[in-house]
This record gives C-alpha cells, structure tokens and sequence, in this order.
C-alpha cells in the first residue's frame, strides 16, 4: 500500500482512494495530490465528468459501475475472480491496463513503475489513452441503451416473467402452480 501511495503522489495526477483500512497513514505519504476517504458513493464518483481513470481490484459490482460511467481501468486484482475480470476488461473489452504486467496475485509492481503508468494512463495527448477512452464511452453508451424504455434489460426482464407466467399457468390446479396469478400481476406491472 506505501508503494502504491508514494506512486500515486509522485506521479502528479490528482486522485480519490476509497480505503478501509489506514487512512490516516496513507493520507501522509501521498500528501496534497490525493484525497484519502473510507467511503464515497462510488457510481455517482465514476459519472462525474472530472474522473479520467479508475484503478481497481475488478471486483463485479465495481466493474459494472465503471462500464456504466464510461471511465477506462486500471485493473490491480487481489484475489478470487478478479485475475479473470481483469482479463476481461483489458482483453477482451480493451478498457484498460493492468498494473502489473500479469494477472499473477503473488506478482510485485514497483513504485517507479505505477508512476510510468498512470502517467501514461492521464496523458490526454496519449493516443493509447485516447483509445481506452473511447472504447469505454462506447460501452458507456451500450450500457445507456440496455436500461432505455424497450432495450434489452427490459426486454429480458420480461421474457423472464412472462416464461414464469406461462410455467405457472401450465401447473394449473396443482401446488406449483399457485404463484401463476402472483407472477401474471408482477408482469402487468412491469408493462
């Protein structure tokens, strides 16, 4: 954490780093470059036109509001599935880089070598930046048209209930079938 701290002061960007634990101490090392909380409201952080950048661990729900926002990553995954979604975001989605240069969890990363990085992750003359960029707004925009009014979150939402709906009518007159009306009303609903 020092070494990712004194990177992030040393490499002259202007940050927010949401952390739990130590929050006092790191607020030290990276001095006035960085804001240091224990907590923000992540999503509407990311929206805010001022975010060029997002350094995270590639936990799900982390990722998915960064997709939303349109903002580009870079990954730094700690365990679990989070190699696998970094693999995804830098890969497979091209919206980011990797911290380190694999998704290995034991791999080190020096403080020299962030500053390089993010350095060239913010350098809005970078053409490779500008491609992260623009790759993540086109997402950004892909994610806008599934929750409109008729996109495919809405559509999926339905086809899901209206098979629920046609599951319980066809149980009709037996147990399984008693949340078939309960199911036809969550539809009417949603229409």
């Amino acid at each position: 954490m020092d070494e990712i701290a004194a990177a992030l002061k040393d490499s002259g960007v202007r940050f927010l780093w949401v952390t739990r634990d130590e929050t006092c101490r790191l607020k030290d090392i990276c001095g006035k470059m960085g804001l240091v909380v224990t907590w923000c409201d992540q999503l509407r952080v990311l929206l805010h036109p001022s975010i060029g950048g997002y350094w995270t661990h590639c936990g799900w729900n982390s990722v998915i509001e960064g997709v939303f926002s349109g903002v580009p990553f870079l990954t730094f995954p700690i365990a679990m599935d989070q190699p696998m979604i970094s693999k995804i975001i830098v890969e497979d989605w091209k919206i980011g880089w990797r911290v380190k240069k694999d998704d290995k969890l034991d791999t080190l990363v020096t403080r020299e070598e962030i500053v390089v990085l993010i350095r060239k992750f913010m350098d809005l003359d970078s053409d490779l930046g500008n491609d992260l960029r623009k790759r993540a707004k086109e997402l950004q925009l892909l994610c806008q048209d599934a929750i409109k009014i008729g996109g495919s979150s809405e559509t999926n939402i339905n086809a899901f209930l209206k098979n629920i709906v046609q599951s319980g009518l066809s149980h009709e007159g037996s147990n399984e079938g008693s949340n078939g009306l309960q199911a036809h009303v969550a539809i009417e609903n949603f229409n």
